[in-house]
């Protein structure tokens, strides 16, 4: 393998600067491999599914930078890594072998990595796949397979797994089935939502998946060898889906490169580059690849920055340092190597023109901006001072619509940021602090949230703030003692208090948001407590000073500050500030929350009439809005949900 010398260390990276990223990683990789190349396994814990899950992953995802890497080089001065997955192929496939691949039917997990392991296969066909023995390529065939009228794929990112692993078996002669094939294809065009956007599977889940999964494989899949025989018409819309949806997406980075804390598998890290790289590939008609390649860019140097990967060279389970809790349940060693997918842009040759157009900002960078993002109902302000973007979330969820669970700190919070993160410890799972609006009793139990309820409202100047709205069953909840931390809220017993709406109004780094209680019984019972932005205090990974306040808009309000150590991926301590006031029933109130990161004038101000608002920022404008009504929400039963 040849490492490409960096040439850039200060301004925008080169392709040479990709590369010997890219070089980093896989050196340090093959340092790990087992005897025979099947396995690679990262110094760490034990994942969720076992050490041979952990080596099956972690060969399969750094495949995706060496195919990245020889795909981009066509085969010229890579022979070493040729060499080296080669061997590791060989030995997966081989019965025999001690460090042979988990089989698709032995655990679920090896369905997601064969997607990765077949990709491969066709982006580097003529330099690896067409130069391996007859043996060795029949043993593939039969490894890949039993994808072949698998029906148990969980009903989500999954099905490109079998759509992608289907389409490469059928160019090699193997089996696969048309009708497999159109279900998953029929089940991603159900998935498809406003502005190109896509969820998660049913329902409204949306976070990274959207980027890195549900628009990046069907861009990769048009290019596989016999796709254009199954395509039809989908190449072109998942264009024009991939095009709007990264105004968007473009919107959600922060200027110091920051993706949205926000949903699971965030130790995939950069891989929030992915659909940047997407639109380049797939030559989106809308957004330049300068402005694409800046955003990829400032997303995997906010990581390598600090720290990820670490000084061997490694991407650990964490954000920037190693930080086990920010891992779902399953996740092991290899698990973060998914953020490959960041690094798809090594694909491209040296005459590629992404290489040579000039970089644009990215919209924070710019300037101030607020922006309405309908599908997953988030309300946006970004801000060029501090560059942070911050959102008001009324509509994004994992739960079912009628599931009463305890929140998930990753989704089911009323704000989330480039600069701060959700409390992730156990107590963030079943106690709801930050970014909520929570009816507390007298022994300190706070209310949970059910799925979000959007809710229309609108100011009448939606060039310089913008609004969100819902409602929810507020309700306490006995979490079961087992659960498992696949990203959906807990399970449990539930039992509901009140329904509460909640409206936001964002302008800069101010968000007015009003609430209302209904329905609730011996309301003398109960405190009203609204929670802020959780902020770093601690000195261990923080490098920002944050200020994160709260503050009563024309009432009386009990005010404090709650800390929690090892609490979030982002300093070893956060502090919480919080409003606490007794509850007034069927009456709007509102706070003034404010999260800076520069200087920035206090005291908005809040004149409610009936349904009926105005605010006074502290800039000196005003807006207008009216409060939705509504009726009370029911309550319902919780639901599960697959993992990836």
């Amino acid at each position: 393998m040849v490492n490409e010398d960096s040439s850039s260390t200060v301004g925008e990276w080169t392709r040479r600067d990709w590369v010997a990223f890219a070089d980093r990683l896989l050196s340090a990789a093959m340092r790990h491999a087992s005897e025979g190349n099947g396995r690679i396994t990262f110094p760490g814990a034990e994942g969720g599914y076992g050490r041979s899950v952990d080596g099956l992953e972690g060969f399969a995802r750094t495949f995706l930078i060496a195919g990245f890497r020889i795909a981009g080089a066509r085969g010229v001065g890579v022979d070493e890594l040729i060499a080296f997955y080669a061997q590791g192929i060989r030995t997966g496939v081989d019965p025999a072998a001690e460090d042979r691949w988990v089989r698709l039917n032995e655990h679920p997990q090896a369905k997601v990595e064969a997607a990765s392991l077949a990709l491969v296969f066709d982006m580097t066909r003529p330099w690896l796949w067409d130069t391996l023995d007859e043996l060795t390529q029949q043993r593939v065939i039969a490894y890949l397979a039993p994808v072949v009228g698998d029906d148990s794929y969980p009903p989500n990112n999954w099905l490109w797994f079998r759509i992608v692993v289907q389409t490469f078996l059928r160019s090699v002669g193997g089996p696969w089935s048309q009708s497999d094939i159109d279900d998953d294809l029929a089940r991603y065009d159900a998935y498809r939502r406003e502005g190109g956007w896509y969820s998660d599977g049913e329902g409204r889940a949306f976070d990274h998946y959207a980027g890195w999964a549900m628009h990046l494989y069907p861009v990769l899949w048009a290019r596989m060898a016999g796709a254009d025989d199954l395509a039809g018409d989908l190449p072109a819309r998942t264009v024009a889906d991939l095009d709007a949806y990264l105004h968007d997406a473009l919107h959600l980075v922060g200027a110091d490169g920051s993706p949205l804390v926000q949903g699971r598998s965030l130790i995939y890290r950069f891989a929030a580059a992915a659909p940047f790289w997407a639109g380049v590939i797939a030559e989106v008609p809308s957004v330049s690849a300068g402005a694409l390649r800046h955003a990829a860019e400032k997303i995997v140097r906010h990581f390598d920055d600090r720290g990820a990967p670490n000084d061997d060279d490694i991407l650990s389970m964490g954000w920037f340092g190693e930080w086990r809790q920010l891992a779902q349940s399953y996740s092991g060693p290899g698990s973060p190597y998914w953020a490959a997918k960041g690094l798809l842009g090594i694909m491209l040759p040296d005459d590629h023109p992404v290489w040579t157009q000039p970089a644009e900002p990215l919209p924070v960078e710019r300037g101030d901006f607020v922006r309405w993002v309908q599908a997953p109902g988030w309300a946006v302000s970004g801000t060029a001072s501090d560059g942070i973007v911050r959102l008001a979330n009324h509509g994004t969820t994992r739960d079912a619509v009628d599931a009463l669970a305890a929140d998930s700190p990753l989704y089911a919070r009323l704000g989330y940021s480039t600069a701060t993160s959700p409390l992730l410890d156990e107590r963030g799972w079943v106690e709801p602090l930050e970014q909520s609006i929570a009816l507390v009793d007298g022994a300190g139990h706070a209310t949970h949230r059910s799925a979000l309820v959007p809710l229309s409202v609108a100011t009448d100047d939606e060039s310089t703030a913008v609004a969100g709205a819902s409602r929810w069953c507020a309700h306490l909840m006995d979490v079961a003692p087992e659960q498992q931390h696949h990203g959906s809220g807990f399970g449990g017993d539930a039992t509901p208090v009140a329904t509460i709406r909640a409206v936001s109004v964002l302008r800069g780094p101010w968000e007015v948001r009003f609430a209302r209680v209904d329905g609730i019984n011996e309301p003398e019972r109960w405190s009203l407590r609204w929670g802020g932005w959780p902020v770093p205090t601690g000195a261990a990974l923080s490098s920002t000073t944050l200020a994160s306040t709260v503050r009563p808009l024309g009432f009386d309000a009990a005010a404090a500050s709650v800390t929690r150590d090892d609490a979030s991926p982002l300093d070893d301590r956060i502090a919480v500030p919080t409003l606490t006031a007794p509850v007034a029933a069927g009456e709007w109130r509102a706070i003034e929350l404010a999260l800076t990161g520069a200087d920035a004038p206090r005291g908005c101000a809040v004149d409610i009439a009936g349904s009926d608002a105005r605010i006074a920022w502290p800039d000196g404008t005003q807006t207008s809005l009216t409060l939705p009504e509504t009726p009370q929400v029911p309550a319902s039963s919780s639901t599960d949900e697959a993992s990836s």
